[in-house]
Order: structure tokens, then C-alpha cells, then sequence
């Protein structure tokens, strides 16, 4: 069965980077370009990880993971942070706001692959 992740940025440059980088590894990727987006089509697309960045109009990545966590979208399912900040206050927020991990953009293929299939358990 094919893991599916929601990729959740406002820039089409990194959209399309993730989509070219994970669909390669075998995901299927579903893509919003804005935090009001992603959880709107969160239940549709019912990933099995989410990929957010923080900084974005509308909600950013702190109100995405809010709410996913405690919204009527309940859920469990990883949230991965991805941004160009690497503060530790900001990656606490992150972690108390319910976020499972956090990446650094510019993000290495490699290492995002391998940390998704460690959380979903997808083997490729």
C-alpha cells in the first residue's frame, strides 16, 4: 500500500521539489499551498504523514499542527515541520504544539525519505 503525505508549504518551488524527491521514493504526495488548505483537504487526502511549513499566509505551521492535534481532524498521524528556521525556542513551540520532528530547508532527499519511512513504517 502506497503512504501518502501532505505537503504543506506555500512555496510551488519546495512543493515541487518535495513531490519530485518522494514520489521518486515511492510516496504519493498531495500538495496545499497554504495552512487553511491543508487542513481543509486534510481529511480527503486522510495522509499518513504531514510535512508543514511554519512560516505561510493564512495559518502557518503552528496553526496547521493546532489544528490537526485538537480540531474536528483529530489525529495521531506525524507532523513534520519543514522550514528555513532552526531555532530551539521555535522547535520547543513546535514540539508542544504536537509537531513529531523537524527538518531545515534546504532539505537533503536522502535524509527526508529515510526519516519518513522511519515514521510511517513504509519501506519503499
Amino acid at each position: 500500500m502506497t503512504t501518502k503525505v501532505l505537503a504543506i508549504d506555500d512555496s510551488r518551488t519546495i512543493r515541487n521539489l518535495l513531490r519530485v524527491s518522494l514520489e521518486g521514493a515511492g510516496f504519493e504526495v498531495h500538495s496545499a499551498c497554504d495552512g487553511v488548505e491543508g487542513v481543509d483537504i486534510f481529511p480527503e487526502v486522510d495522509p499518513d504523514v504531514v510535512i508543514t511549513d511554519i512560516n505561510m499566509p493564512k495559518m502557518d505551521g503552528f496553526g496547521v499542527i493546532d489544528s490537526l492535534r485538537s480540531g474536528p481532524n483529530r489525529t495521531n498521524v506525524p507532523i513534520l515541520v519543514l522550514t528555513t528556521e532552526s531555532s530551539n525556542d521555535l522547535k520547543a513551540r513546535a514540539r508542544r504544539a504536537g509537531a513529531t520532528g523537524w527538518i531545515v530547508k534546504p532539505f537533503d532527499d536522502a535524509s527526508l525519505v529515510s526519516v519518513l519511512r522511519r515514521l510511517t513504517g513504509h519501506m519503499g
